[in-house]
């Protein structure tokens, strides 16, 4: 499964991408698997998602728990929470 992640805000700011194309391994089943194996991948990722309580998730542009499946996701966006007033 090929899976276009988009990073926003300070989450890009520390991976230092706006986005990239991953093939995680098929035994990869949630955003939160995803966001484990990706942060094995480079000390910027493990920075980045380092404090999963300050980490949000939307699976093709609707918002989704951490603990959500990425079965046929093809576009996953990670992002710190949003505030507005």
């Amino acid at each position: 499964m090929t899976v276009n992640m988009i990073y926003f805000a300070w989450v890009r700011e520390a991976i230092g991408l706006d986005g990239e194309t991953v093939n995680p391994p098929a035994t990869i089943t949630t955003i939160t698997g995803l966001i484990d194996w990706l942060a094995a991948t480079s000390a910027p990722h493990a920075a980045a998602f380092a404090d999963r309580k300050r980490l949000r998730a939307a699976i093709d542009q609707r918002f989704a728990p951490l603990d959500a499946s990425i079965a046929g996701a093809r576009e996953i966006a990670i992002f710190p929470p949003v505030t507005g007033g």
